[in-house]
């Protein structure tokens, strides 16, 4: 859906009722802890490593500290904890598996530190942590109007050359909202037909059907 902190472009098609909208989709933030682990990372979304503070940078339950140029991995009991990782991969997400449907944010790890050192070379393997706010707002809910996935219950406005982007369901945003995704599919055929836009998703059920407000 995505940048980090940002709305994302998404992939829509005509549907057979209204809205010629064609699109591509294109998705939608490390630092130092209370005990010295640090990295910086940038915002946009292998295996899920272990969790354990310290042991490895940002692991899967482990917890951020706030920023946006660069975050620090503290304790989850910590006052500074403002993210808390939901899942942890190596490489890109462009490469890798995609984050949780109601992730907030993710982090791209890029940085290297030898206090953060897994194996003994001094470095940390590029990745991305997929973060969920410890507190509202939650961007990445349904109708939130951010998070890195376009999901059912999110909100749509056209953005102009056919494509999409999300805002906020209760047009609180700053854009009104215009389309609402309210099912996943896995073909258009199945969509209901009051459906005016087909949404790329991604996943097992990547046609998302929206419908006009």
């Amino acid at each position: 859906m995505r940048d980090r902190f940002s709305t994302g472009v998404v992939c829509v098609l005509p549907a057979l009722l209204a809205a010629l909208l064609t699109g591509c989709t294109q998705p939608a933030a490390g630092g130092e802890s209370d005990e010295g682990t640090a990295a910086t990372a940038s915002v946009s979304p292998s295996a899920t490593r272990a969790s354990g503070f310290g042991a490895v940078f940002l692991a899967v339950d482990e917890c951020s500290s706030f920023g946006k140029a660069s975050f620090t991995e503290v304790p989850c009991t910590s006052e500074r904890a403002a993210a808390r990782v939901v899942a942890r991969h190596d490489g890109t997400p462009a490469g890798g598996p995609p984050c949780p449907a109601t992730t907030d944010f993710v982090l791209h790890i890029s940085e290297q530190s030898q206090i953060s050192d897994e194996d003994g070379d001094g470095a940390v393997p590029q990745g991305y942590a997929c973060m969920r706010n410890l507190q509202p707002p939650h961007p990445g809910d349904p109708g939130g109007g951010g998070g890195p996935r376009t999901i059912v219950g999110d909100c749509v406005y056209g953005s102009g050359s056919g494509q999409v982007r999300e805002t906020a369901c209760d047009g609180k945003g700053a854009r009104k909202p215009q389309y609402k995704v309210v099912k996943a599919v896995a073909e258009r055929s199945r969509c209901p037909l009051s459906t005016a836009l087909y949404v790329q998703l991604g996943g097992a059920q990547p046609v998302g059907c929206a419908r006009p407000l």
